[in-house]
């Protein structure tokens, strides 16, 4: 171990007790799991914290449609996530509930300070209210029309479209989904923190810290920061469940003042459990951490995790997070989840048909550390773990392990033609990969050793040299001792992503893979165990069942009552779409655009490779003051080869949503002096008859800026 120790704490977004967990929010918790198993394989220590987020109106409203105690409704919820969060190998060192008495001490506590710093203000809110239900109406309970961009069906705390924050009476045409009914306004008086007073520390705490990726600081600078920072409503009046506030009695603190405190109370509760000491957690010395804290976040909950939570440490003087993680959405054969199209996928119903740790996989083959959104094709997905996983990986063991049962590995570790060595080079690169949380990066470079390693077993034939007899019985031993030895390697770089298939290649030789180092020295005169499938390939018609199933899956609660996001906002279903009870048609296509623009005359293939069509990250889009149509982007093309693009699309697309987007752009067209600048190229978009707007053209998740469409 070249690094020094790190003492590293880990949370992912708690998820909502009113609903089962769901392929959406397992990107986020597959992905934390693996960034806290790396960091222990390093020889770190580091303790990976959650809980269920349980309070609010949703699940007031659901326990009361179910006839059933608010607490034994959540309880059970719990025994369901922990069950799902098992079946995937995801390890929490401790796993809480934000109901817990150490949660409410916190919050008294931390409220408290709020209060004699001056940072609590009341004032009577108007407030959205349910006649028919006969409740004040969460966020999550309204939708209506975005007031800023004018998106519909927009809940009503954020925009999805442009991410603008708001409150949900600033909705246009707010309806609640609770019983489809308008609602009436009333006021009641509430609590808020106010915020400003805090506006200079996180305008340069989310600019300079290092815990913020520069687009996502860009996009807080222009959406949030760029004012005055409103009031922050932390409270509700009754009915609700949840914690009443102590000095507001009737009054209960909001979902999303508890939730992060939640952070707080699983690590108070591991400590009392392990004799540790919460302020060398969350304490500071001298102004700085002394350990470090990685928030995994979905995009949509950016700002509770980079605005408001933050302000709350700073305020208090906890310790502020190193790192906030953010991830993208995950939509399903390229749509978001739905049950209309038979892709709302449940964790229970994966487990029941396909083995997990490949979809632990096909995700970290598809996570770059960024905040693009990844799809599941699940055809992609059995063409990838079937080529990788079981083609390459697993096949290096299962066409050599068997004859070293009897003999063991060689007692001297023979010539492999330098492959070991150079795949223990990698594994610089694969930690950098994993330590970036760019798993996608430390995939490609492992399944490179893997084909170099499977190419070394087809060159030297070991199944011609079992049928050559004694003779070749010392060459096959030591054929098949390189092919297990990077086998085993590979399970070691991989054992973050795969703990049960490093769990199968420890008990097949060489014992528990516990460390990192065990990727750089081979083994040698060792005794391999007998040889037992590792992993089956996926057939057609285990995805066939899983559809099946999906479709006939209800969701767990009436669809317009309970939405299942968790708080963590990391999932994109829709359940409150119509059941089906065949597969979904595709849509019916309108012929408006090709009619208005029919096809441009036949050219050949040699008339398309002119063009270069290249991959590009968008570095930073501003507006140019004197023309109508025109966005100047600074686009990278990969490592320092940066470029100039005025763009045509003024009005509509936010600039500062577009930092950090992957797009097209033609890479070779002659650059085009204009009188704002010299334009060094074009990005690429769609418009056309019926849809009166410009659209980007976007790559696939796991595509990097310099890549060429071919």
């Amino acid at each position: 171990m070249h690094d020094r120790p790190r003492r590293i704490l880990v949370t992912s977004a708690l998820p909502y007790a009113n609903g089962d967990i769901h392929l959406g929010h397992l990107v986020e918790y597959i992905q934390t799991d693996i960034f806290a198993r790396f960091q222990r394989l390093r020889g770190h220590r580091a303790i990976y914290l959650c809980a269920d987020d349980t309070h609010g109106t949703a699940i007031m409203i659901r326990a009361r449609s179910e006839g059933r105690d608010e607490r034994v409704m959540i309880a059970a919820m719990r025994d369901a996530h922990l069950a799902d969060f098992a079946g995937f190998q995801i390890a929490f060192d401790h796993y809480g509930s934000t109901d817990s008495p150490a949660n409410r001490r916190l919050c008294g506590e931390i409220w408290a300070t709020l209060r004699e710093r001056n940072l609590v203000a009341a004032r009577d809110v108007e407030q959205l209210f349910d006649e028919q239900a006969g409740v004040f109406l969460a966020d999550r309970f309204v939708k209506g029309t975005c007031p800023k961009c004018g998106a519909g069906d927009q809940y009503g705390d954020s925009c999805e479209r442009c991410g603008a924050a708001y409150t949900p009476a600033d909705l246009v045409d707010p309806v609640s989904t609770l019983s489809g009914t308008r609602p009436t306004v009333r006021s009641a008086p509430h609590l808020f923190v106010r915020l400003e007073p805090l506006h200079a520390f996180l305008a340069e705490w989310t600019r300079s810290s290092g815990a913020v990726d520069g687009p996502i600081a860009n996009y807080l600078a222009g959406h949030f920061l760029g004012e005055p920072l409103r009031d922050w409503d932390v409270s509700r009046p009754a009915p609700y469940f949840g914690f009443e506030i102590p000095d507001a009695p009737g009054h209960f603190w909001y979902v999303w003042f508890d939730a992060p405190i939640g952070y707080l109370a699983a690590t108070a509760e591991w400590c009392a459990a392990h004799g540790e000491s919460f302020a060398d957690w969350w304490g500071r010395e001298r102004g700085q951490s002394t350990a470090e804290i990685h928030h995994f976040i979905g995009k949509d909950i950016t700002y509770f995790h980079t605005l408001f939570w933050p302000a709350m440490l700073e305020a208090t003087g906890l310790a502020l997070p190193t790192r906030v993680h953010v991830h993208g959405f995950l939509t399903v054969n390229g749509q978001k989840m739905s049950k209309s199209r038979g892709t709302f996928l449940r964790a229970r119903t994966w487990l029941d048909h396909l083995d997990p740790g490949m979809l632990r996989y096909y995700y970290a083959a598809k996570l770059s550390g960024g905040i693009d959104d990844i799809d599941l094709n699940l055809d992609e997905f059995a063409t990838k773990v079937n080529a990788d996983l079981v083609g390459k990986v697993v096949n290096l063991a299962s066409r050599t392990a068997r004859w070293l049962a009897d003999t063991g590995l060689s007692a001297r570790y023979p010539d492999d033609e330098g492959l070991f060595a150079r795949a223990a080079a990698d594994g610089a690169e694969i930690a950098e990969a994993y330590e970036a949380c760019d798993t996608a990066r430390a995939m490609r470079v492992i399944m490179l050793a893997a084909d170099r390693a499977n190419a070394f077993v087809d060159r030297t034939e070991p199944w011609k040299l079992a049928k050559a007899g004694a003779d070749a019985a010392a060459r096959l031993q030591d054929v098949a001792t390189v092919a297990l030895n990077l086998f085993r390697q590979l399970t070691v770089y991989l054992a973050p992503v795969l703990p049960r298939l490093a769990e199968q290649a420890g008990a097949l030789v060489g014992g528990p893979i516990r460390a990192w180092e065990e990727s750089q020295a081979p083994l040698v005169g060792l005794p391999v165990a007998t040889f037992v499938a590792l992993m089956r390939r996926v057939e057609r018609q285990q995805l066939d069942a899983l559809l099946a199933a999906a479709a006939d899956a209800a969701p767990d609660a009436p669809a317009r009552a309970i939405p299942t996001t968790h708080t963590g906002g990391s999932t994109m279903a829709d359940p409150a779409s119509a059941d089906a009870s065949r597969p979904p048609e595709p849509p019916a296509d309108p012929g408006d655009a090709l009619a208005a623009e029919p096809l441009a005359p036949q050219c050949t293939i040699d008339d398309f490779t002119k063009i270069d069509l290249r991959i590009a990250r968008i570095l930073a889009a501003e507006e140019v003051p004197e023309a109508k149509k025109l966005l100047r982007l600074t686009v990278s093309l990969g490592g320092d080869a940066t470029r100039t693009v005025f763009a045509g699309i003024k009005g509509f697309h936010d600039p500062a949503a577009l930092v950090g987007r992957l797009v097209v752009v033609v890479a070779n067209l002659a650059p085009r002096q204009m009188k704002f600048g010299l334009s060094e190229g074009m990005v690429a978009a769609a418009s056309g008859a019926g849809a009166p707007g410009i659209y980007l053209l976007s790559p696939d998740s796991g595509a990097l800026p310099g890549m060429r469409l071919r």
